[in-house]
């Protein structure tokens, strides 16, 4: 899953980016509001992060534009603790929680959870189960029926993202967009790789579970019987 991390003060961004990143989220990070304005506007992002005192333009504007845009995505507002009638506004707009700072990285973690919860995405502590498999993001272990090999992190997103979408085809451009970013010079080709090593992996534990590709669409997750 995709987080995009809009604040100004350095450190803290990069402190979250690498905290999301050690528990297998996929992260952006911006300092500004017009950036984290376009960059939400792209859609590709499962959850953002914003901070309400921004520079160029500030996170409650932000919060509205977006969601004037249509963009759904759930929104967690970092707010300093005087920022209470901000944050109240940002509930309003239509934010979706807030962590007022300082802030446990325990405490985050389950926010973001509960907040893609609420948006309908299975968020596992552990892991993912589709077929006879299981993805435990957490190890990158794939198992079935008590085999198991571990996979590389881009392996183990790939899978994630299939195993969330179910029946959905996942098109090679969502996939890039999810798992490298909008801005990355990853291309087609950089899919079919991982793609590959999936199968390989998936036919070497005998699964009954198949990536099949869907001419001119994209990719979906089957079990076959």
């Amino acid at each position: 899953m995709r987080i995009l991390i809009v604040e100004d003060e350095v450190n803290l961004a990069e402190a979250l980016t690498q905290i999301l990143k050690k528990n297998h989220y996929s992260v952006d990070a911006v300092h500004d509001g017009q950036t984290g304005l376009d960059n939400a506007l792209s859609g590709i992002y499962d959850l953002l992060l914003l901070d309400i005192m921004l520079p160029g333009m500030d996170g409650i504007t932000l919060l509205k534009t977006i969601r004037a845009e249509g963009i759904a995505t759930p929104v967690i507002m970092l707010t300093a603790k005087g920022e209470i009638s901000d944050t109240i506004s940002g509930l309003d707009c239509g934010a979706d929680d807030y962590v007022a700072k300082p802030f446990s990285t325990g405490e985050l973690l389950a926010r973001i959870r509960a907040a893609l919860r609420r948006k309908g995405e299975v968020v596992p502590e552990d892991g993912l189960k589709f077929g006879d498999i299981e993805l435990n993001t957490s190890t990158l272990k794939l198992s079935c029926n008590g085999k198991e090999l571990k996979l590389i992190l881009k392996e183990c997103e790939l899978l994630e993202l299939l195993m969330l979408r179910k029946s959905a085809v996942t098109s090679k451009e969502q996939m890039i967009e999810k798992l490298w970013g909008f801005d990355s010079d990853a291309e087609h080709n950089n899919v079919e790789v991982y793609i590959s090593f999936l199968r390989k992996k998936i036919t070497f534990l005998n699964a009954s579970v198949r990536i099949s590709t869907i001419r001119g669409v994209g990719y979906v997750l089957e079990a076959t019987s």
